[in-house]
């Protein structure tokens, strides 16, 4: 990105910010000079241990440690960008979502981001300013019922969330804004289609393929990358999206066929 996003010096944390989006997120941020705290549960040899905190973000005390760490490191925060989420449910519809995968999924993807902001929003506010981004995901609006209705229902409720949060907050300095990704080319996904194509006797590309037809097509021919996402992310946290508040932003190739 060439215009300056006026981040330097900004207090930021990224939660899972060790690989993929998160990770993209990460050096995003610390490219525009701000200073960046992540977290998740193992820490990369490569991450300092005053630049990450090892926590269990799905639990109470997970949160309560980052938070705490927050305050320490960077004495307060500007920014926070939730992007922890995924999915560990067995594939096979509605019938092979026991309790304990429903809680799994809610503990992943809608209560970090709940128990974080319940924590760091007072000092955001008493500050008058700040912004907090959640990613939640197109599988809101675009489920798949073999195997993410308990993901996707999560993040809708992350959804929901985020909207009756930037209500009450955003009055008072404080913007709420949520990143919807589609398809993303993470270690993950690149797993994903290898092993598909492994499968189906196919090559890499062919296995993206199967993917991208499974969510009924990517009218831009590709997933997304990890950076791309990041990108956005960082301008809607920056003061050049001053304005920006309350709403959804969707990137996803054009995957979700209506608005």
């Amino acid at each position: 990105m060439g215009m300056d996003l006026e981040l330097k010096g900004r207090r930021v944390l990224v939660t899972a910010g060790t690989r993929g989006v998160g990770a993209a997120v990460v050096a995003r941020f610390r490219e525009s000079g701000a200073r960046v705290v992540t977290t998740a549960r193992t820490r990369p040899d490569a991450l300092p241990q005053a630049l990450f905190v090892d926590a269990d973000l799905t639990t109470e005390d997970g949160c309560a440690a980052v938070a705490a760490a927050v305050g320490e490191r960077l004495g307060g925060v500007d920014i926070v960008v939730h992007v922890l989420g995924g999915s560990s449910a067995p594939a096979g519809g509605f019938a092979a979502l026991d309790d304990a995968a429903w809680y799994r999924e809610l503990h992943l993807n809608l209560f970090p981001a709940v128990r974080l902001d319940r924590a760091l929003l007072p000092g955001m506010l008493a500050q008058g300013a700040g912004v907090i981004i959640h990613v939640t995901s197109i599988q809101d609006r675009l489920p798949l019922p073999a195997s993410t209705t308990a993901y996707a229902a999560a993040k809708a409720a992350l959804s929901t969330y985020s909207k009756s949060l930037s209500k009450e907050v955003t009055p008072k300095g404080v913007r709420v804004v949520r990143v919807a990704p589609g398809w993303v080319e993470t270690e993950a996904a690149v797993a994903l289609a290898e092993r598909l194509a492994r499968q189906a006797g196919t090559d890499y590309e062919g296995g993206k393929r199967i993917i991208m037809d499974a969510l009924g097509g990517i009218p831009l021919g590709r997933p997304c990358k990890p950076a791309e996402v990041a990108d956005l992310i960082a301008f809607l946290a920056s003061p050049r999206a001053a304005a920006i508040s309350g709403t959804e932003y969707v990137i996803d190739g054009g995957t979700i066929p209506t608005a």
